[in-house]
This record gives C-alpha cells, sequence and structure tokens, in this order.
C-alpha cells in the first residue's frame, strides 16, 4: 500500500517537519560556530577565496545562517528568508566545494585512528538548496509558528 501524500494534506504538512527543522538546526549551527569565532577569521577564508569585501560578506552569512536558521527552524518566513539562504549556498558551492567534486565524504587516506578526510564536495549544499526549494513551495509544515500566527490572525 502506497501513501499518496498530496491526497492527505496533514501528512505533507508531518512530513515537511524533518526537512524544516534539519535545515534550520543546520543553518543555526554553522552560524553560531562562525560567529563564536569572529566572523573576522571567517572574513579571511573569503578574502583568500577572492570574495570581495569578505569583512562584510563574513557579517552578512554569519548573521543570515544564525536568523535564517532561527526563521527556519521556528517556520517563520520560510520563503523569505529561503531565497539567501539559497543564494549563500550557491556561492560557496561554486566558490569553494565545486572542485571538490560531488561527495560531502571524500576520504584521502587512512591512520592508525580511522580515515583522513579531506574538504568536501558540493552534496550538501544540494540538499539543503532542494531542502529549502521544498519548505518555501509548500510552507514549513506541522508545528511552525508562522502557521500558528496565520490561524491566530484569520
Amino acid at each position: 500500500m502506497q501513501l499518496e501524500i498530496s491526497d492527505r494534506p496533514a501528512l505533507r504538512r508531518w512530513a515537511l517537519l524533518p526537512f524544516r527543522l534539519i535545515v534550520g538546526y543546520g543553518f543555526l549551527a554553522h552560524g553560531l560556530a562562525k560567529w563564536s569565532r569572529g566572523p573576522e577569521k571567517f572574513a579571511q577564508l573569503l578574502h583568500q577565496i577572492g570574495m570581495p569585501l569578505p569583512l562584510v560578506s563574513a557579517w552578512g552569512v554569519t548573521l543570515l545562517e544564525v536568523f535564517g536558521g532561527l526563521a527556519i527552524l521556528a517556520g517563520v518566513l520560510v520563503a523569505v528568508v529561503s531565497v539567501p539562504l539559497i543564494a549563500s549556498m550557491l556561492v560557496a558551492m561554486f566558490a569553494v566545494q565545486l572542485r571538490y567534486g560531488f561527495s560531502s565524504v571524500n576520504t584521502v587516506g587512512l591512520a592508525p585512528s580511522g580515515p583522513i578526510f579531506g574538504p568536501p564536495g558540493y552534496e550538501i549544499n544540494l540538499l539543503y538548496i532542494a531542502s529549502l526549494i521544498a519548505l518555501a513551495l509548500f510552507g514549513p509544515g506541522a508545528l511552525s509558528a508562522g502557521r500558528w500566527f496565520a490561524r491566530r490572525t484569520t
């Protein structure tokens, strides 16, 4: 027996919840990591890859990931914050990860303690982008503050 998600709106809302929680947490975690190390450190990386205005860009990406991640996690303004988050993933993919190939896990060697991993490819970027597109098109899903606010105002 196959469940048709399109025939069951409640099932579709719940199916989107894991995407929203994982994507929101992922952006928040990456943004907080940049924040805790200081956006100036991230700006050094951006400068090294030739990004214009690296300090401004570093602060922008850090704040976007923290507050965009919180918005996705809470399920508010999902379609709005998805656009700059997708743009950020595309820039990271084309500026950094593309040259390392598709796979997000690149094993480059083996040490007595275990595998040695090289730089990640663009696989994760595509997964984030696909998830953001799904959330932007179909809404934040169940247990979202956005859905709760919408019901309260109508």
